[in-house]
């Protein structure tokens, strides 16, 4: 059984790794301003950024789906971990050598299985690299530089060689102390009549690498003639290598797809290679199947949806070439960026088009694109006889939805007059009205009507938390609640602006569940003052000290949320600290008030009614002096 890793092993993990490393190499983020990141949120679809990342807490938090967390939640959530295999891969990435507490440390029993996996992967890479340079790999040398590729593209792209032989890798990989198990579940191993046999023989091998640059499967191409196998053999499904979810060339294409705002999908490995070695660097490749959606929250992730942002769809101008661009326009909505659609001359590929005329004619390809949605209308209207009036009608009938649903307003009115022209309809402003009716009828159905129930989200629970007064639900229209939930922010991100004035209110004084519960939690784990002396281990501890994930949520959203203030000082600090102090004295004035009223009456006692009136003058004493000298009555 694995040991549990040591806890100041964790910790110095989790303080090594920068957040904001981690993150972007899943998405691209921008400054947000407070020295806090934004970008698209990976868990779930939206079109403005709401995923925000605060490097000096080591937090992230997004405001769309309440996904928040340190760094190892991160990695935990995108990628499917264990927390042992979080921390294992964190720790490989740091350099630090981690410490199991019970039976020591055993890499190869105690390592998860993806860790496993890929380091099984990132051995047989370089197996098939070295094989290159043997002589029965001469046919895949060849191959490579009768398209093109000398050996630095090669050994740029990781491309490699398999063995003809049964079990050469598999032998190779048990050596490195990789079980018959591990190599089956990995998928570089199936199994034979007589055991384990290498899956991949014979063949020219591409890594295939996730976003991060970890190999988790292979594209293999066959070379031989007596080989009976496919053209392309590819990875199977494993709990590391899902090809909808993976895109040949990301790893190596995602920095200039984040600066330029722009992405290339061509078809296949070597058209991927020679986009990049003729400068085309932002060209990625589906694996063995079509561009889906998966693909595309990659995509967006990195492109950040600006209006600039465009994917272009690089295919072949055959008809299988066609009809995989009108597949790829069925999901453009799905896109905020522009798409747009580059044919090759001559039914060429980009890895053709390069060897027949040069680097230059596949970046003048990209150039030369057409949007998208205009090469779906004009598929479309190729159906039709337009010289006949029903001819004519039937194309606007199917070609007006198409434009109508162009995003941008602007374009779709061009494209309206220019579909005109295309069916030669005289009369443009026909067509226009036609089409804006239909994007209205689209917007009024998009728009009526309750939500689906599969999209209503439960209200979050704060039972499980401390006891704390009720109050009205959590809304931030009331300026009571703004201001709590200001006071709060400054509490775990600035603690020592309100230590330790902070730490003698009580639950009660925040009127909104929520922010009592997180109110009671900083209690626990020491109060303001304890962050302000303990910065460093503050957060965690808040964190830790959280009844449930509903309020560890809660703590890790105020804990990244920008302060609603461009200069954040004492003064600004001491003004939260009235307002919630002198509400909360407010509506005790008010209680006192309601309670004197009910005992006003002729039978009343007469101490406690002065007991009543004692605290009511008190009470008002009190507010008028937060009114007059602020922070200093506290």
């Amino acid at each position: 059984m694995a040991g549990r890793i040591n806890d100041d092993d964790v910790k110095a993990v989790r303080d090594a790794v920068p957040i904001d490393a981690v993150v972007s190499e899943y998405l691209q983020l921008r400054s947000a301003g407070g020295g806090n990141l934004k970008g698209l949120c990976p868990f779930h679809d939206e079109k403005s950024p709401s995923f925000q990342v605060s490097p000096s807490k080591g937090l992230f938090h997004c405001f769309g789906c309440q996904e928040g967390g340190d760094t190892i939640a991160f990695v935990m959530k995108i990628d499917h971990l264990s927390f042992s295999e979080t921390v294992e891969r964190l720790a490989a990435l740091a350099g630090i050598t981690l410490r199991y507490e019970e039976g020591g440390y055993n890499p190869t029993h105690q390592r998860g299985e993806r860790v496993r996996l890929v380091e099984a992967h990132k051995a047989a890479a370089q197996f098939y690299v070295e094989q290159l340079d043997s002589a029965e790999a001469e046919i895949g040398r060849k191959f490579l530089a009768g398209r093109g590729f000398d050996q630095s593209a090669a050994e740029h792209f990781g491309v490699g060689y398999s063995p003809a032989g049964w079990d050469h890798l598999t032998r190779y990989l048990r050596g490195k102390g990789f079980s018959d198990k591990e190599l089956t579940l990995s998928g570089l191993s199936q199994e034979g009549r007589r055991g384990p046999i290498d899956r991949f023989r014979g063949r020219l091998m591409w890594p295939i690498r996730d976003i991060t640059g970890e190999v988790v499967g292979f594209g293999a191409r066959k070379l031989r003639d007596d080989d009976n196998g496919p053209k392309y053999l590819n990875t199977p499904e494993t709990a590391i290598y899902k090809k909808s979810q993976v895109l040949y060339g990301i790893d190596l294409a995602k920095k200039e797809i984040a600066k330029t705002s722009r992405a290339v999908v061509v078809e296949g490995y070597t058209d991927v290679m020679a986009c990049h070695l003729a400068g085309v660097t932002t060209a990625i490749a589906t694996c063995g199947t079509s561009f889906g959606g998966d693909h595309i929250k990659i995509l967006r992730r990195l492109l950040m949806d600006h209006a600039s942002a465009e994917v272009v769809f690089t295919f072949d101008g055959d008809a299988a070439g066609q009809k995989a661009a009108l597949r790829a326009f069925e999901d453009d909505q799905k896109f905020a960026a522009e798409t747009s659609i580059a044919i090759t001359p001559g039914g060429m590929d980009p890895c053709d088009l390069r060897l027949a005329k040069g680097d230059a004619a596949v970046a003048s390809l990209v150039e030369t694109r057409t949007p998208l949605f205009e090469f779906a209308i004009r598929h479309v209207v190729s159906r039709h006889n337009l010289e006949t009036p029903a001819g004519r009608a039937a194309a606007l009938d199917e070609a007006a939805p198409i434009v109508a649903n162009i995003k941008n307003i602007a374009i779709q009115h061009e494209s309206a007059v220019q579909l005109a022209g295309i069916l030669g309809i005289l009369d443009t402003q026909f067509v226009v009205k036609r089409v804006a009716q239909l994007a209205r009828w689209a917007r009024d159905r998009g728009g009526r009507g309750p939500a689906a129930p599969q999209d209503r989200r439960p209200t979050p629970s704060y039972d499980a938390a401390p006891s704390h007064p009720s109050g009205p639900a959590l809304n931030l229209r009331s300026p009571a609640h703004r201001t709590e939930r200001e006071l709060l922010k400054l509490a775990l991100q600035r603690p020592e602006l309100v230590s330790p004035a902070f730490d003698a209110y009580g639950a009660d004084e925040f009127t909104a569940p929520p922010y009592a519960a997180v109110r009671q939690v900083i209690e626990e784990a020491g109060g303001a003052e304890q962050g302000a002396q303990n910065a460093s281990d503050y957060l965690a501890q808040v964190r830790e000290a959280a009844p449930n994930d509903t309020v560890r949520a809660l703590v890790t959203e105020l804990a990244v949320e920008p302060i609603m203030r461009k200069t954040v000082d004492e003064i600004y600090a001491g003004e939260q600290l009235i307002r919630v102090r002198l509400r909360a004295v407010d509506r005790r004035i008010l209680d006192v008030q309601g309670t004197l009223a009910r005992l006003g009456g002729p039978h009343a006692d007469p101490e406690q009614l002065a007991a009543v009136q004692n605290e009511l003058w008190v009470l008002q004493q009190y507010a008028q002096s937060l009114r007059n000298h602020g922070a200093a009555a506290l």
